[in-house]
């Protein structure tokens, strides 16, 4: 570190993507920015690791739509070395009876009705409805939601005038959307998918949206918004696409990071944050593991907010009411996150060889009602024995992650439960479990499991441990009702600041919420910007 401590305009504890972003922007303002990341290398749960001798994936997040084009233009990240690519189809569904459903443009509206000529008719309503849905939240990603105060006019008009654009910018929906938008955060994705469709294949593609990163089942309320935060993304201009970051997701964040440190910003790994320094009822700084005390006009933290104000700060500095929200925080995810190197591809019964679909989203679920199964086994025993599993093969798009003819793919699994019950504990289950994922695959792809070479195995504990994702949570927090928007983190601390003067936030618990966006980190640093300005 060059600066002496107390030069810093800002200090970032986590250096995941959010925190990059923020401290580019804050760089580029020319604030002098300081960025502190715990492991070797910064990305957070966005980075690529090499988990076998010659092969390499994206070790937690493993796929690209929501990060906003806006933070790829400003952060000039292309320039950095970024390179996205679409899949050449979006979803693949292997049923257990031999058929299959593969979606993509141009082909889903015919693939669809094989099943059922209703639904593909029906399908290009619910796009219709979706997509101006989903525009709206892509306009409200890049700007804080209206905060609620307990402070006076003063403070209470801002927010007055931006509750009033948000609600002529919803004005602008006609009565049916407007009726689908409430109830998208309030219904189930079951519910609302069996308005538009009939046949399984179709409901399990785009449920399947519903219960990302989310343990509970497509017909659990509130399931419906979870769905919709999973299409307000593009890639490379196209709407609801999902693509690949040449490299892996360490791609996007190595070029954040470049992006920050041209611009002024400072980095430092291996220096994990044992506590936040208060001063007089304000963040001043903070106190690293090796006992080293940094200073700064402000402190950003890049953590889930019930990491941040139980573990990172003293109760005794938490007011009251955030110490109440905290505790019932919610957090927890089903996901268990596999990695394996594989000496070919796989070739399913339904569509043998290789094709369009290796490249999609495989989603072996095959009905909304086997995804509920799935859930509820998990609640009573703590994994399913018979599991939701999407497997990507990032290297059908991208020869750099495996050695020539070879492949790697992600499992992102579902549903285990975020904390075993009775007692047990994930490092004594991991094995088992990671077992039974390989067999689910293979059900559907006959040899895929003696084509496994090696396997990277991340549990919930592993998520929580390596990441800080308590609970495996990879949101930072669930996306239901109560922790969206202006509640999210809570009630008056909706717009990136904290709880205690100097002190913000700028990671998934903030608004809008999870994902490789970087819109919490833009947003987080625009307030950050206007106040040290003040």
């Amino acid at each position: 570190m060059s600066r002496a401590s107390g030069e810093f305009d800002a200090i970032l504890v986590g250096g995941g993507h959010n925190g990059l972003v923020c401290a580019a922007y804050l760089a580029q303002a020319g604030l002098k920015p300081l960025v502190l990341e715990k492991r070797d290398v910064v990305g957070g749960a966005a980075v690529t690791e090499e988990f076998h001798p010659g092969f390499r994936n994206s070790v937690a997040a493993y796929t690209v739509s929501l990060l906003q084009p806006k933070v790829i233009r400003d952060l000039n990240l292309s320039a950095h070395g970024l390179k996205i690519v679409l899949r050449r189809a979006n979803n693949f569904l292997p049923r257990p009876d031999g058929t299959y459903l593969l979606t993509g443009e141009g082909r889903t509206r015919a693939e669809v009705a094989k099943f059922s000529k209703k639904d593909a008719e029906n399908l290009s309503e619910y796009e219709r409805r979706l997509d101006a849905i989903a525009d709206l939240l892509r306009d409200l990603a890049l700007q804080p939601p209206p905060n609620v105060t307990d402070g006076g006019w003063l403070k209470a008009l801002p927010e007055l005038l931006r509750a009033g654009k948000l609600g002529k910018r919803m004005k602008s929906l006609d009565a049916t959307l407007r009726t689908d938008l409430l109830d998208l955060f309030a219904i189930s994705a079951a519910e609302y998918l069996d308005r538009f469709f009939e046949s399984e294949p179709i409901k399990a593609v785009l449920g399947f949206d519903g219960i990302v990163g989310n343990f509970a089942s497509p017909y659990t309320p509130g399931s419906a918004y979870v769905l919709l935060h999973h299409v307000f993304g593009e890639v490379n201009g196209v709407k609801g696409a999902w693509g690949h970051a040449i490299g892996g997701m360490g791609a996007i964040t190595q070029a954040m990071a470049k992006s920050a440190i041209a611009a002024g910003a400072q980095i430092r790994t291996d220096c994990s944050v044992r506590e936040i320094l208060v001063e007089r009822g304000c963040a001043i700084g903070v106190v690293t593991e090796k006992g080293e005390t940094l200073r700064a006009k402000t402190v950003i933290a890049n953590v889930n907010p019930k990491l941040l104000y139980e573990r990172l700060l003293n109760p005794a500095h938490v007011p009251t009411p955030v110490r109440e929200r905290m505790a019932n925080w919610r957090c927890g995810s089903g996901t268990f996150r596999m990695n394996v190197a594989l000496s070919r591809l796989p070739s399913f019964t339904c569509l043998p060889g290789d094709g369009d679909h290796l490249t999609a989203g495989i989603i072996m679920a095959p009905s909304l009602n086997y995804m509920d199964r799935a859930y509820l086994e998990a609640r009573a025993g703590g994994w399913s024995k018979n599991p939701i599993v999407e497997m990507l093969i990032p290297s059908t798009l991208d020869d750099s992650l495996a050695p020539k003819g070879q492949h790697v793919a992600s499992l992102f699994c579902q549903h285990v439960e975020p904390v075993l019950s009775g007692g047990r504990n994930w490092d004594d289950h991991r094995e088992e479990v990671a077992d039974v994922m390989i067999a689910t695959v293979d059900k559907y792809a006959p040899g895929f499991a003696d084509s496994v070479l090696g396997r990277q195995i991340k549990s919930p504990l592993d998520l929580e441990r390596d990441f800080g994702l308590i609970g495996g949570d990879i949101f930072h927090g669930a996306l239901s009702l109560n922790q969206l928007f202006s509640a999210r983190p809570m009630l008056g601390y909706a717009n990136y600041r904290g709880a205690l003067p100097g002190l913000y936030l700028c990671g998934a618990g903030t608004h809008p919420g999870g994902g490789v966006t970087g819109a919490p980190g833009h947003n987080a640093a625009q307030a950050i910007i206007k106040d040290l300005r003040r």
